[in-house]
């Protein structure tokens, strides 16, 4: 309670203890003037007994509450004390903060700040006291432009402003629980220039790391202004332009500058792909960019493409060389990608349907002259952009309007992630053998039908029976003729494929020879992936050539096997070590188990089936493991291949052995195949009369084997074992060859590619070439390399046999040749030459080579 209500309290109690005493006089005067009534002066009495002890309590009452009064007025005095106390204290607090303080009330009226507070605002020549509405303070000083800039605040910062002076303040606020506003005012005008200086020396520093940064380009960098002068170049610019820095200070527009250099200064269109080539007069090639900015101001640059430019001649050629050999293999070939459209066709393709070489390239198949036929086609399609690989049998009219049957095989190409791309297109004319098996058909029905003629008419016409016979006899000698006529067809084919085998597989030798040797240079990694993008083409097209030829020897029965007794551990033992040049690549692990068992078959067929073995193994397994090595089985030893690689389901185990087959799960990153590798081996296998199984399980790998039987070890001449070492591009100093081919190409792909690995070469096309190059009989030489077919019959034989009859000791001989013939491999073995055959692998040449100097 306060005084005020105490002091009125004790008032009332005042006056109601006055009014009790008047009543009570009252009371006794009435009582003795009392008149007739004897009980009354007793009542009075008794009245005014309890009267006096009414007034008795009620005096009580107020003395107690006068004493409570006292007691509250004191406790009043002493909370007054205190408060102020502590109004001081907080006063002193306030005033000892070195920020601006000041408290608020809900209207925004201030009801208290420190001296920092008035100081700060005292500047602005505004009064400031108790009471004063801030918000108006504000509005004035902003007005004033004593506040410079304010910066709103937000939940993450709090509001800054710039004063005129310079100086910068952040403001701290907070509600109070009545409503008001604590407010503090921070300077941080130390803090602010102290980030401005960062600022500062932070763009400084990014300015010079920008300039070091343009001039470590490779590129030289020019910045032109909208009026043509130039503002800012780098070192580079400065080289190729050959202008020193003080002439481009002192003559800073361009037009000033073209007499002065040979670099094109020119400000004009560039080509439709926005850039252009200027080749100097040292041979240098540049490209020329222009860059337009928003302000008007333009960048141009400079680029040294002179061994990008070269290479990309080098590879212009080498395209040539594949068109080349492509545009003369005896069969229809393209590529059609995901759109439908032609992105390659050989020379036989578009000449079978009349079009000019090139005209195909880019057309959809549906716009093409075979668009007649693409209803037939569309399910062929389909199925070969799904993933599989098919081969289907159609009619088509050609360029002539000539009806023929065709066999048309699709293979898929699929690229690094497993999705089809487009798919390979291979055709081949069947129509005589079309006709020829119409033809059989038409004469096996027009004889059944006499026969049946004639067997009922056997009763009646039994004298004409000698003349049905005779009939039949000249039917069937007509049907021999007829399957004779196919199979020296088929034949004829044969020896036209390995005829002309040797001239596909010549050029193909040299382009790969160029291409291998072009790989062992430093390329930049742009080149060096179109390099080794040919050379996996070359390598597919070399397995395509010699597959086709295989298939076609095998087809027409002219492979023979021949058998003898040899260690089985040389064979397997170089297989490994060839294969395990490769392991990185494919990223695999290879294992091999090697056996001493003698066995009977023939060396080199048995070596093409585990190299197909090994081959699909390395294809399908994707960071996996291969194992190689045997098993006794009775008599006979099981060469098996193991791998980890995706698997075969059970119901298309057979299938995997059919030609242009390949399932959904055979495809690789490396390499795709035709799916004929596993079609040879069934095929090898009948003429080496080898079993052949195959085991797997869908998703934990396969296992292939081989069947072979055991034979004596008794007078068994083994072959030479080859050692293979890590490549190495000083691996033959100062070796001196000798190299004689016919073809001008072979030699400069084999200069190249052994003069990158320190090689001393000389090349020749004949004997007396060579004669007129070298001393025969006293020059010091290494190696002799030889071709086996020459010009005017001329042999690599007669070429190395001539010449070792004039030394006193025998080279070295190599001899290279696409000619696989059973004959020839017979004649070489009688000498010492190492045999070779083309297209050669450079790895499998450096080997050979190594092998022929170790043992010197």
């Amino acid at each position: 309670m306060t005084e005020r209500d105490i002091a009125l309290e004790l008032q009332q109690l005042k006056a109601e203890n006055s009014k009790l005493k008047k009543i009570n006089e009252a009371l006794i005067s009435r009582v003795e003037q009392g008149g007739g009534n004897q009980y009354a002066p007793y009542a009075a009495f008794e009245h005014s007994v309890h009267l006096a002890e009414q007034v008795r309590e009620k005096t009580q009452i107020l003395n107690e509450t006068l004493a409570e009064v006292e007691h509250s007025h004191r406790a009043l005095k002493q909370a007054n004390e205190q408060a102020n106390i502590f109004r001081q204290r907080f006063i002193d607090a306030i005033e000892s903060i070195s920020e601006a303080f000041v408290l608020l009330d809900r209207d925004g009226l201030i009801l208290l700040q420190n001296s920092n507070f008035a100081n700060f605002w005292g500047k602005t020549g505004i009064s400031i006291q108790e009471g004063a509405n801030f918000n108006d303070l504000k509005e004035r000083a902003k007005a004033s432009g004593f506040i410079k800039r304010a910066t709103p605040g937000s939940e993450q910062n709090s509001p800054v402003y710039q004063l005129s002076d310079g100086r910068w303040f952040q403001l701290n606020e907070r509600r109070t629980s009545e409503g008001g506003w604590v407010m503090l005012y921070t300077d941080i005008t130390e803090i602010k220039q102290a980030e401005s200086a960062r600022y500062e020396q932070g763009m400084t520093q990014k300015s010079l790391l920008l300039q070091s940064l343009i001039d470590n380009l490779s590129q030289g960098v020019v910045l032109i202004s909208s009026t043509n002068q130039i503002e800012v170049w780098n070192n580079r610019f400065a080289q190729m332009s050959q202008l020193s820095p003080n002439q481009l200070r002192s003559m800073p527009y361009f037009q000033h500058l073209t007499n002065l250099t040979e670099l094109d200064l020119g400000v004009h269109p560039r080509n439709k792909d926005g850039f252009d080539v200027q080749i100097l007069s040292n041979g240098t090639v540049l490209e020329i960019r222009d860059h337009r900015l928003i302000n008007g101001k333009l960048i141009k640059t400079y680029t040294d493409i002179t061994v990008r430019h070269r290479y990309a001649e080098s590879l212009e050629k080498s395209e040539r060389w594949l068109r080349l050999i492509t545009d003369n293999v005896p069969a229809m070939i393209a590529y059609i990608g995901s759109d439908l459209k032609f992105q390659f066709t050989n020379q036989v393709y578009v000449n079978w349907y009349g079009w000019p070489q090139g005209s195909l390239d880019g057309k959809s198949i549906k716009d093409s002259r075979v668009d007649s036929d693409y209803e037939q086609l569309r399910p062929y399609i389909k199925r070969a952009l799904q993933g599989e690989s098919l081969s289907f049998e159609i009619a088509e009219n050609d360029n002539a309007g000539d009806a023929r049957y065709l066999l048309k095989s699709y293979v898929p190409n699929r690229s690094s992630d497993g999705a089809v791309q487009g798919f390979f297109v291979l055709v081949r004319d069947i129509t005589e053998r079309k006709r020829n098996a119409v033809a059989l058909q038409k004469a096996h029905d027009q004889l059944e039908v006499r026969v049946a003629e004639r067997t009922s008419e056997l009763k009646l016409l039994n004298d004409k029976l000698l003349v049905e016979a005779e009939e039949r006899r000249l039917a069937q000698v007509n049907l021999t003729n007829a399957k004779r006529e196919a199979e020296f067809a088929n034949v004829s084919k044969t020896k036209f494929l390995a005829a002309v085998s040797h001239d596909l597989l010549q050029p193909l030798n040299a382009a790969q020879l160029f291409t291998s040797s072009l790989a062992e240079e430093v390329l930049e990694d742009q080149s060096k992936s179109v390099v080794n993008s040919i050379i996996n083409s070359l390598d597919d097209l070399e397995n395509l050539i010699c597959t086709l030829v295989d298939i076609s020897k095998l087809d027409a029965g002219v492979v023979h096997a021949d058998k003898g007794i040899f260690k089985l551990s040389e064979l397997l033992g170089n297989l490994t070590n060839e294969y395990q040049q490769i392991t990185q690549q494919y990223g695999v692990e290879l294992r091999y188990v090697p056996s001493d068992v003698m066995v009977f078959s023939d060396s080199v067929l048995l070596a093409r089936i585990l190299r197909n073995f090994l081959s699909n193994a390395f294809r399908y397994t994707e960071n996996g493991k291969v194992l190689l090595g045997c098993k006794r089985r009775g008599d006979h030893i099981a060469i098996e291949v193991w791998d980890t690689g995706a698997g075969i389901a059970q119901d298309q185990l057979k299938e995997i052995f059919k030609e242009f087959k390949r399932l959904k799960t055979s495809h690789t990153a490396f390499r795709n195949g035709l799916g004929l590798g596993l079609a040879i081996v069934d095929k090898i296998a009948g003429v080496l009369k080898h079993e052949i199984t195959v085991s797997s399980d869908l998703g934990r790998g396969s296992v292939f084997s081989v069947i072979v039987p055991i034979g004596a070890p008794n007078n068994v001449s083994l072959p030479l074992k080859v050692q293979h070492n890590e490549q190495n591009h000083n691996d033959f100093p100062d070796c001196k060859v000798w190299l004689v081919d016919n073809d001008l190409s072979v030699c400069a792909g084999m200069s190249r590619l052994l003069e990158g690995w320190g090689c001393s070469i000389v090349t020749a096309v004949s004997l007396d070439d060579l004669r007129t190059k070298v001393d025969i009989k006293h020059s010091k030489v290494d190696i002799l390399m030889v071709d086996y077919h020459l010009d005017f019959d001329e042999t690599g034989v007669d070429v190395a046999r001539d010449i070792n009859g004039q030394r006193d000791t025998p080279l070295p001989t190599i001899m290279i040749t696409a000619n696989y013939s059973q004959s020839l491999k017979n004649e070489i073995k009688s000498s010492k030459i190492l045999l070779l055959n083309k297209p050669v692998k450079p790895m499998k040449l450096k080997t050979s080579m190594l092998y022929l100097l170790r043992n010197i």
